[in-house]
């Protein structure tokens, strides 16, 4: 796929797009950074033209060096995977991107999914590509004609930016349809993640893509390849197999999913519809020897994927945006949301005759809901291929734990060593479920007698699309219903909170939820399968593990902390997006007195073109108006 900063050979210059419908423009010559690409790709090109006196100094020997001073006499700061990235980050450029959804009918398993929902009519959506240091800006077109849509950015902290995080009803009113709407971010990190929708269950329609910051490494390699996004499917829209789960005389309680794809293929199983399509797995070239940095991302609805390369070892190297000591391991648990880079060595241990071996995506036990009529035990979602040999690989899986769980917490160690102070528990979140009946949580959704809903801390979440809260936070008069406030005594980053959240004590087949914060990366104090006890649990403030999402396991408990450095309202919620539809989520209102809004006027004017959708052509729509008032929303909104 080719990005939309390739490099043109000519004139020396590059080009890139400006603005849609636009023509190129030439940038004027400087010195080019050029990282590290696979040789498949057209290079995409790192840029510092403010930092002249630097030089790019990354090589396949030394992955970690990023930026240096060209005289080595100066004393400026190296650039490198030592550089603590919460201070310190190089200038880059600004990189402008965008983005149309619309509907579209999609047959990436073979079967018709004639209600997907895409950007620029691929999916996934096109690779958001920046460097470390860059101000990305994102133009989002929305083109659908009866949903609004907000875009959020998947692990940017968006520091001091809160209004870019793009969560509907939280941080924005909705992209109405036929409006557009910039996003606005600055990369103070790097690593690999994915940008998506975030109204209601639209990313599970289609509506997410890789997104990659470019920076140093903790492990070294030849070549890199593009992010490989995994993902269960259904033929169905999500917002449908939703009501299935709000319907007590459904078959099933939770919808279940059909197929798995990697990077947008996959195989539905035999029977799954009538006149499938062929179509082809994703996958990979290797050449013996090359070390190949793979970039692994979970876009998952309902499922965490054991990944894994018959014959070949991983050795991971980042977990989320956060750079780790490196360890190898035959596989790895990536949870919804989560990503991980690895390094590959083209170096099987088993030869195979046809050179070719299986990519698996292995449902993790007990974290999927997928059909029971069809095998997808192998999980056999992809191809590594050495040769032109275009047989399918016989190759023998490897033997490894099938549990539903993190990678081992004493693996995952960052390279920029954090402590964390002793500080006392501020609350305890609850994960449970509640009757829907009871509860006043959801005005507009079509409770019925019997139904539950998840909760995350007071009850079930339930937000207005028109009524975002980072538009109300200081108004007594507002009521938020699952909301937590803390606020700082001084202006200091150094104060942390400590949130201890607790799994439903229940019996029933074991279950992860993948919890993620916005706005701030955590650390990861303690988790663990069993009741918390403070008195007994092994709770790790030197350098802890740290990232935006990890698993909650069921009758079990995890304890995190964060620095209040960044004010804003900031969700919390499971990544199951069934589990989020239905409440499982909350909001942290951190210093909103201190709460910086760049923009509060388009703020306003999102909302005003939402309303006016909303009460307005919404309701000429035939195809828009067979939902009321009372229920266009029957989810969380999130």
């Amino acid at each position: 796929m080719l990005s939309p900063f390739d490099h043109f050979q000519g004139n020396g210059a590059l080009q890139f797009p400006i603005g849609e419908g636009s023509t190129s423009q030439a940038v004027l010559d400087y010195p080019i950074f050029e990282p590290p690409n696979a040789p498949e790709q057209s290079e995409f090109i790192c840029k510092y033209p403010s930092m002249s006196d630097y030089e790019f100094c990354s090589e396949h020997s030394d992955r970690g060096c990023w930026l240096r001073p060209k005289d080595p006499r100066f004393t400026k700061l190296t650039y490198n995977i030592l550089t603590d990235y919460e201070d310190h980050y190089p200038q880059g450029v600004t990189r402008k991107y965008t983005l149309h959804i619309t509907n579209e009918t999609v047959y990436a398993d073979g079967c018709e999914n004639s209600e997907a929902k895409l950007f620029n009519a691929q999916y996934p959506g096109p690779w958001i590509e920046a460097c470390w240091g860059d101000d990305i800006e994102v133009t989002v077109h929305n083109h659908l004609p009866c949903n609004g849509t907000s875009i959020h950015w998947h692990g940017l902290r968006q520091l001091n930016n809160v209004e870019n995080d793009g969560v509907n009803a939280v941080t924005q009113c909705p992209i109405a349809p036929g409006q557009s709407h910039t996003y606005k971010f600055h990369a103070r990190q790097y690593g690999t993640s994915w940008y998506h929708s975030h109204y209601s269950l639209q990313y599970g329609d289609g509506l997410a893509g890789p997104l990659t910051i470019h920076g140093p490494s903790s492990g070294n390699y030849d070549a890199a390849k593009d992010p490989i996004l995994m993902t269960d499917w259904n033929q169905r829209s999500a917002f449908e197999d939703f009501s299935y789960s709000l319907d007590k005389a459904a078959k099933f309680p939770l919808p279940r999913m059909t197929s798995i794809l990697l990077n947008g293929t996959g195989r539905a199983p035999p029977g799954a519809c009538t006149n499938q399509k062929e179509t082809k797995l994703h996958t990979l070239s290797f050449q013996k020897g090359v070390r190949y940095l793979l970039r692994l991302i979970n876009t998952s609805v309902d499922t965490a994927f054991i990944f894994s390369i018959d014959s070949h070892k991983l050795t991971v190297i980042e977990a989320d945006f956060v750079p780790i000591n490196n360890y190898t391991t035959e596989s790895v648990l990536i949870g919804i949301g989560q990503r991980y880079h690895v390094i590959v060595e083209a170096k099987p241990e088993v030869i195979e005759s046809n050179g070719n071996y299986w990519i698996r995506t292995l449902p993790a036990t007990g974290c999927e809901t997928f059909r029971d009529k069809y095998n997808i035990t192998n999980s056999t979602a992809g191809i590594v291929r050495y040769g032109l040999s275009e047989k399918n690989p016989t190759s023998a899986n490897w033997n490894f734990s099938t549990n539903c769980s993190d990678e081992p917490y004493d693996k995952l160690i960052p390279v920029v060593n954090w402590t964390i102070p002793d500080t006392p528990i501020s609350d305890e979140m609850d994960v449970n479920l509640v009757p829907a009946n009871t509860t006043p949580y959801f005005p507009q959704g079509p409770d019925a007698e019997g139904l539950v809903r998840w909760k995350l801390f007071k009850g079930p979440l339930w937000l207005n699309f028109s009524d975002p809260t980072i538009l109300n936070s200081a108004a007594s008069s507002h009521t938020f219903l699952s909301e937590l406030s803390v606020n700082t005594t001084i202006s200091s980053k150094d104060q942390w909170l400590e949130l201890l959240i607790t799994g439903p004590h229940a019996p029933g087949p074991v279950l992860a939820h993948p919890i993620h914060l916005h706005g701030h990366d955590f650390a990861i104090l303690a988790q663990g399968n069993e009741t918390f006890d403070s008195a007994i649990a092994v709770i790790k403030r030197v350098n802890p593990p740290r990232r935006d999402v990890a698993l909650l396991p069921t009758n079990g408990y995890l304890l995190i902390a964060f620095k209040l450095d960044n004010p804003g309202v900031w969700l919390m919620h499971c990544h199951i997006a069934w589990h989020a539809s239905s409440g499982l989520a909350m909001q942290i209102m951190e210093n909103v007195d201190r709460m910086k809004i760049n923009d509060e006027r388009k703020l306003h004017d999102m909302c005003r073109t939402w309303d006016e959708w909303y009460g307005g052509e919404r309701l000429k729509n035939p195809t828009c108006n067979r939902w009321d008032q009372n229920h266009f929303q029957d989810d969380s909104g999130i």
